[in-house]
C-alpha cells in the first residue's frame, strides 16, 4: 500500500499553526478530543544519523486533517499528517520511516538521515491534560507509550525523552520564564525578544524585591542588567538561593572580580558564585540594546538546551 490511501475521501492535511512548542501540540490534541474529534499523536522515536528536531519532537493530528507540529526540518510533516489520518481511520498504531531505510525514495531529509515516527490514535486527553496541568503549575511531567498495548499514560516528575525496552518516554519541562532585572533601555528589547520566543517574561527595577524570589524555579532564566553593584546584590542572593538554569549579570571581566569580591563577603561560596555567567552573553562587548538582547537570549536558549540533555 502506498503511504497515501488513495481510496477514500479522507481531508487534505493542513497546517492549523506552526510552532515547536511540545505543550501547544498538546493542548491541540487534547481541544480536539475535548470536541469530540478523533486525533492521533505523531512523536520521534528514532534517529539514524541527523535530524533537524530532536528525539521526542510532535505533532498531533485532527480527523479533519488539520494539524501542528514540526517533526522534521518540514519536508515530512504533510506526508505524516497522512498518515496520520489513515491510524485515525483504521484505529491501529504504527511507525512510519522517513529517510535513510524508507521505502518512499520520493521523500528525502536534507540531513540525510533516517527518522521513525510512531503515530498513535489517541483514545483519552487525560494523560495530555495531565501534563499540560503539571507543567501549568511548573512542574515537569511524562508521557509513556507502550508500543505492544498501544496505550498512553500520564508520569508524574522529571522523564527522561528515549526508549526503555518496548516503552518510550517523552519528557515535558514547563515554559521557560525569563526574568529581567535592571532599570537602562535594554530591559525592554531583551523583554520583547524573550516574548517573541515564546517564554513567559517578567521585568523589574529591582526596588521591590518581596515576592520576585518565589518566581524563581528550575525552568527560570534570571538577567541581571544593572550597573550597580549595590543595587543588584540582593537580587543575585535570591538567584543564587534558588535553582534556576541561568543567571547572568552585566558587566566587564573587572566588574565581575568586584562583584565576586562583595559577594564573598555576604558569604556566598566561590561554586555559588561560579553559576554567574558574567560577562552576560555570548557576545564579547555588546554596546548597543539590540545586539545585548540577543546575545543574552542566546546564551540563555544554549544553557536551555543543556539543561534538556542533561
Amino acid at each position: 500500500m502506498s503511504r497515501i490511501d488513495a481510496r477514500d475521501d479522507r481531508p487534505t492535511p493542513k497546517a492549523a499553526f506552526l510552532t515547536e512548542d511540545a505543550l501547544a501540540v498538546l493542548r491541540f490534541a487534547a481541544d480536539a478530543l475535548e470536541a469530540g474529534l478523533a486525533a492521533a499523536l505523531v512523536t520521534l522515536v528514532r534517529i539514524d544519523g541527523g535530524s533537524a528536531r530532536p528525539l521526542g519532537a510532535q505533532m498531533a493530528v485532527r480527523e479533519d486533517g488539520l494539524y501542528c507540529g514540526v517533526i522534521s526540518g518540514g519536508c515530512v510533516e504533510a506526508a505524516a499528517a497522512h498518515e496520520a489520518l489513515n491510524v485515525i481511520h483504521t484505529d491501529r498504531d504504527r511507525d512510519i520511516v522517513y529517510g535513510q531505510g524508507s521505502p518512499w525514495i520520493d521523500i528525502v531529509l536534507p540531513c540525510g538521515g533516517g527518522i521513525v515516527l510512531n503515530i498513535h490514535k489517541l483514545r483519552s486527553a487525560h494523560p495530555l491534560l495531565a501534563v499540560l496541568s503539571a507543567t501549568a503549575q511548573r512542574q515537569p511531567a511524562g508521557l509513556r507509550y507502550h508500543a505492544k498495548s498501544q496505550t498512553l499514560c500520564h508520569l508524574s516528575g522529571a522523564t527522561q525523552t528515549g526508549w526503555t525496552e518496548n516503552v518510550f518516554e517523552t519528557g515535558y519541562r514547563p515554559t521557560t520564564r525569563v526574568i529581567v532585572f535592571g532599570r537602562n533601555a535594554a530591559i525592554d528589547t531583551t523583554a520583547r525578544l524573550a516574548q517573541a520566543a515564546g517564554y513567559e517574561v517578567h521585568t523589574h527595577d529591582g526596588t521591590r524585591l518581596c515576592g520576585t524570589g518565589a518566581l524563581i524555579d528550575e525552568d527560570s532564566a534570571v538577567v541581571l542588567l544593572y550597573h550597580d553593584l549595590e543595587r543588584e546584590l540582593p537580587v543575585l542572593e535570591a538567584a543564587l538561593n534558588a535553582a534556576p538554569f541561568y543567571i547572568g549579570a552585566l558587566g566587564s571581566d573587572r566588574t565581575h572580580q568586584r562583584r565576586t569580591a562583595l559577594l564573598t563577603q555576604r558569604g556566598l561560596s566561590p561554586d555559588d558564585i561560579a553559576r554567574i555567567k558574567a560577562p552576560i552573553g555570548i557576545f564579547p562587548k555588546a554596546r548597543d540594546a539590540v545586539s545585548l538582547a540577543f546575545s543574552v537570549m542566546a546564551d540563555i536558549a544554549l544553557a536551555r538546551g543543556q539543561q534538556a540533555s542533561s
